[in-house]
């Protein structure tokens, strides 16, 4: 089962008056914007405009999965009391539209919250961009009820890759240089391709009725540290840095994305300090307290930590070059080799889809133990970790169904730091 969030609006020139609405359905987890419904509906109060707004959300949303649990979201207090079933309806007009709005979806599977009308901006532009057309007035030129600004912004668009690779690599994410001997893997790219994988992501198949809810694993990679403008190797088995400046505003700026789509309901993360003080920040944000597990931590690598890439290559360079070409090899000084750690996320991804079987939970890791998780739901060979990008502070999300299958939904969001 998925889970949208529908945001609607509506507004009348003159209350009744020439009016419109405007409604968005966008994917909780992603936050990407799936179907917009908008319509000129002639003379009419802003109240009734709003309900037929809701309606149409609805309806779009039912029309892309009719098992999805669906989040409203109005800045119209009317709207949501009356929906939530705590305020009575009594104008002759609304009644029929709120008996339509409810039922759409099964009893239960609808949520209503009133937010602030800066919040619905792109409702509201759409709304707006109705009544403009049905008048014949240029777009953003109504007056009516007053509006957030006309034109409105959208959400951020899903980003699966976001800058290249820049060399090494920052704390375990080694990018090998051109000609390393690693084999063709999975690739992320930027301009054209990014755009396609935004488009592609819009299609992504929902589970089916008998699939059950999905468990939808969120996976945040900490903030930046001291070692990761250096680009340094920084495991499990070297020091403990806590978050520099940067990497903290980097959590409150993530902590914030995600307390907006609402759907996180538990928080998980790694042991070590620059992922414990991560989880702190957003989990403050989101009212839930932070478990740790020991399986997501980062590779331990050896005698490598603390050291850039080249500096390995010129200390360690057979040791290098196996580590780059085989799984099964281990950093210098006997650290963890991509196959050790693939056992032990994997033992750690089943624990963790055992205990919140059908919830949405965020967990707080590293390079390696992230990537693993994305390579092992793709079903790609380890080469694959060497040909994805992920930014500190970046999210990415999979999902886990019934039958053992799992989809690839987001990779290397950073759109909240921007």
């Amino acid at each position: 089962m998925r889970e949208f969030i529908v945001e609607a609006d509506g507004g009348s020139r003159g209350n009744p008056g020439p009016a419109g609405y405007g409604s968005v359905v966008c994917d909780a987890v992603t936050g990407q914007t799936l179907a917009e419904r908008a319509e000129f509906i002639g003379t009419a109060t802003n109240n009734v405009a709003e309900y037929r707004g809701l309606l149409a959300g609805l309806r779009a949303a039912h029309e892309l999965d009719p098992t999805a649990r669906v989040h409203v979201r109005m800045d119209s207090k009317l709207v949501v009391e009356q929906m939530s079933g705590r305020w009575k309806i009594k104008h002759p007009d609304m009644r029929p539209l709120a008996m339509q709005s409810a039922a759409v979806f099964p009893a239960g599977q609808v949520t209503y919250e009133w937010i602030p009308r800066e919040r619905n901006k792109h409702a509201d532009r759409l709304a707006n961009e109705a009544m403009d057309a049905g008048t014949g007035k240029p777009a953003g030129t109504g007056a009516g009820r007053p509006k957030s600004g006309g034109a409105g912004s959208r959400r951020p668009a899903v980003s699966s890759a976001a800058e290249p690779p820049a060399g090494a690599g920052a704390e375990g994410e080694v990018e090998p240089p051109a000609g390393a001997g690693v084999g063709r893997g999975v690739g992320t790219g930027a301009g054209a391709g990014a755009d396609a994988d935004v488009r592609a992501a819009r299609h992504v198949a929902s589970a089916p009725p008998d699939l059950g809810t999905p468990t939808t694993l969120v996976l945040l990679r900490h903030g930046e540290t001291p070692h990761t403008p250096l680009k340094r190797f920084s495991g499990s088995g070297g020091d403990d840095p806590a978050l520099s400046d940067v990497g903290r505003r980097q959590a409150g700026l993530v902590a914030g994305a995600l307390a907006a789509r609402g759907t996180i309901r538990a928080v998980v993360s790694s042991p070590l300090a620059r992922c414990r003080e991560t989880a702190g920040i957003v989990a403050a944000r989101l009212g839930l307290e932070v478990s740790v597990e020991e399986g997501l931590r980062e590779t331990d690598f050896g005698a490598w930590e603390g050291l850039t890439f080249g500096e390995v290559q010129a200390r360690h360079p057979e040791d290098m070059n196996a580590w780059l070409s085989d799984p099964e090899a281990e950093p210098s000084g006997g650290g963890e080799s991509f196959a050790a750690v693939a056992e032990r996320v994997a033992a750690t991804r089943d624990r963790l889809l055992a205990a919140h079987a059908g919830r949405t939970i965020l967990l707080v890791s590293h390079v390696t133990p992230i990537k693993t998780l994305v390579r092992l739901a793709l079903g790609a060979p380890a080469q694959a970790l060497f040909r994805m990008e992920l930014s500190a502070a970046s999210l990415s999300v999979v999902a886990y169904y019934a039958d053992g299958n799992a989809t690839l939904r987001l990779l290397n969001d950073t759109s909240p730091l921007r």
